[in-house]
């Protein structure tokens, strides 16, 4: 799958034709998580995922770790993001937040759409905003915040065996995962990317909100 026009077109009308949902969620504080869409380059040292030894145009999706440094979910898979200010809106916060962790700036003709809003067991009500970043060859991680910055294949996220779905004591709902290599991706981050794989990649509207977060994803 390549990272080109026709795609762009695709997923942006796939988008257009999603019925969003946008949860209230009073007492929780708003973020915004930017899902950008760049060429997998020279590729991310996964286990399990063989990275090119030249510049590939196939599709991918930028993930960074969060630096063992902070306060919340450090050392955890994510998607750049983070709190929106008064005033801002997610797509705005979005692409401000990829700018402050990986270094990219984008106007907002690069926004294609939104997903669904998750809410956290940690007390965040999450906005995923799908952006078009294109090559994305100069990133540069925030040294307070990522630890490292990464680009997934879409392909890795379409695999037959994703997604993973466990019992938990404490909920009638799975904790959702995503295998990525031989490692996975928990929720909140996972829901956001199996939501794209459905909506975005296979057209199929999926709901993804009632999804449960393992315990250690719950501080």
């Amino acid at each position: 799958m390549y990272l080109n026009a026709t795609l762009r077109q695709l997923i942006a009308e796939r988008l257009g034709r999603f019925d969003q949902r946008s949860l209230s969620a009073p007492d929780s504080r708003r973020a915004a998580v930017a899902l950008a869409l760049v060429e997998e380059g020279t590729g991310a040292m996964l286990p399990g995922i063989d990275a090119p030894t030249t510049w590939s145009r196939s599709a991918a999706v930028l993930l960074t770790r969060r630096s063992e440094l902070l306060r919340h979910h450090p050392g955890q898979w994510a998607l750049p993001g983070g709190s929106i200010d008064d005033n801002e809106s997610p797509e705005r916060a979005a692409l401000r937040e990829l700018h402050e962790e990986v270094g990219l700036s984008l106007e907002e003709s690069a926004i294609l759409g939104r997903l669904d809003d998750f809410v956290t067991r940690s007390g965040f009500a999450i906005t995923p905003v799908v952006v078009w970043a294109g090559e994305a060859r100069e990133l540069e991680p925030s040294a307070c915040e990522v630890a490292s910055i990464h680009r997934i294949p879409v392909s890795e996220f379409m695999r037959a065996d994703a997604p993973l779905l466990d019992s938990i004591e404490d909920s009638e709902q799975p904790v959702l995962r995503m295998p990525v290599g031989r490692t996975w991706i928990a929720a909140p981050t996972a829901a956001f990317m199996y939501q794209f794989r459905e909506v975005c990649i296979a057209g199929r509207a999926t709901r993804v909100a009632h999804f449960e977060q393992p315990i250690f994803a719950r501080q």
